[in-house]
């Protein structure tokens, strides 16, 4: 989680919204990035789609994720949720809770959901305060 924060504040830094994520598959990380959709002008560009479509890149001949972790400092929205059930990622570990969009049991919970094919194991709320101050002061500083 320690590098998902990392990347959430290159993020910040770069005036996006402080969130980060990184994949690890066997012990090694493949992939790390921080949301971009300011810098992109793109509102898919979330930490965890890049990180996902980065990883995906990295193994060969099959897009599955299977046996691999997504750390990110947010729990996931219904798009970033929907994508980690196709890209088959074992496990998501993430910080802050997003009670108002996030959809991994705040407000529904896509990854874990029984009618569809694939569930990712879930923990969160780990360092839940320290990604939860990222983002509280990024937006306090803009209002």
């Amino acid at each position: 989680m320690a590098a998902a924060i990392a990347q959430a504040r290159v993020a910040e830094r770069e005036g996006d919204v402080p969130v980060g994520a990184i994949i690890v598959c066997e012990g090694k990380a493949i992939a790390q990035t921080e949301n971009r959709t300011v810098r992109l002008t793109d509102p898919t560009a979330h930490a965890e789609i890049l990180a996902i479509r980065e990883a995906a890149a990295c193994a060969e001949g099959d897009a599955r994720l299977q046996g691999c972790t997504l750390y990110v400092t947010l729990e996931p929205c219904a798009m970033c949720a929907g994508a980690i059930v196709l890209a088959r990622l074992d496990r998501l570990v993430f910080g802050a809770w997003d009670p108002k969009a996030g959809m991994v049991g705040s407000v529904g919970d896509i990854v874990r959901h029984p009618k569809l094919n694939h569930r990712a194991q879930v923990i969160g709320g780990v360092l839940a305060d320290e990604c939860g101050e990222l983002l509280r002061a990024f937006f306090s500083a803009r209002r």
